[in-house]
């Protein structure tokens, strides 16, 4: 039971087949962290690294744990205790990493494309935890488990996301999975933050919240990454908030049984209202949990495990 391939680098690259099993799988190793004993020897004597140039929480923790609940050995390098802050490069970070023979490399990085760098160089496996703006595949993967297992299928949904669709490596990547697993996807947000390229994927692109929530059975919120921003794609935060954000008055456009995510972290009271993000209808906190599962499957379905 294995991927077909030596990378997990983005979800444009896998087929619905693909995407189909690691689901399947990840819902199948979820009973394991439901046990008293939450581990399963089924990757025991593999060695996973996690390589990561850019603040996690929920990504890191949940590879990490994720890694120890298949017994594999795990070894979490911290960027800023290692020698890339004397100035080696990610070409000689790979080289030395290769020579101690790891498994498996998760690796987060802020530069679109350097997980398929790694790939390129690397015998072992590279599993993409986001680069850049780029993608962030297991994020996707775990949000899709979360869809399907609310909504029983994967196909004929209506999924807004709105927000910083510019900077969002999530949005991409979610773009990818849900057209490729019969949704039908609308990206929200202000006209500088629409990159219209991903029209060209099959999303539909609208300045208008309304127009994204009507009719729909998912609302995947994104927070603004002011962080990439080196300069203004909106005028405050107040009147961002009021035009894009999600209280329990726009979230009435959607169906009533829409259910309301968030890939985190969030920014309360900027694009969530907390009586949303709180509320019955959230489900961000199964997407966390579902993470692990998430990455259990990758983990094993890229080692080869059983």
């Amino acid at each position: 039971m294995r991927l077909k391939r030596k990378d997990l680098l983005g979800l444009a690259d896998l087929t619905p087949e693909e995407i189909t099993l690691i689901l399947d799988t990840a819902a199948s190793l979820k009973e394991i962290s439901t046990r008293p004993i939450k581990k399963v020897p089924t990757l025991r004597g593999k060695t996973v690294v996690t390589l990561f140039y850019e603040p996690s929480t929920r990504t890191r923790m949940s590879f990490e744990i994720a890694t120890k609940r298949l017994s594999a050995d795990t070894v979490n390098l911290t960027v800023a205790a290692s020698s890339a802050v004397k100035g080696e490069t990610l070409a000689d970070t790979a080289a030395n990493l290769e020579a101690m023979n790891p498994d498996l490399l998760v690796i987060r990085h802020q530069a679109s494309g350097a997980p398929h760098f790694l790939a390129r160089r690397l015998a072992c496996g590279v599993i993409n935890a986001g680069d850049g703006t780029h993608e962030h595949p297991t994020q996707a993967l775990l949000d899709l488990l979360t869809v399907r297992e609310a909504k029983g299928t994967l196909s004929g949904l209506k999924v807004a996301i709105v927000g910083d669709i510019l900077h969002s490596r999530v949005a991409r990547s979610n773009v990818h999975g849900f057209l490729k697993m019969g949704s039908e996807v609308w990206l929200a947000g202000p006209a500088t933050m629409l990159p219209p390229g991903l029209a060209a994927l099959g999303a539909r692109l609208t300045t208008s919240l309304r127009e994204a929530l009507t009719g729909a059975d998912v609302v995947m919120m994104l927070r603004l990454q002011l962080e990439r921003m080196g300069q203004h794609f909106f005028s405050t935060l107040r009147e961002y908030s009021r035009t894009y954000g999600l209280n329990p008055d726009t979230l009435a456009w959607a169906k009533e049984d829409a259910i309301v995510m968030h890939p985190g972290p969030l920014n309360r009271g900027v694009e969530i209202d907390p009586a949303v993000a709180d509320g019955p209808r959230s489900v961000i906190l199964e997407q966390v949990a579902n993470g692990v599962a998430v990455r259990m499957a990758v983990l094993l379905l890229l080692s080869g495990g059983e």
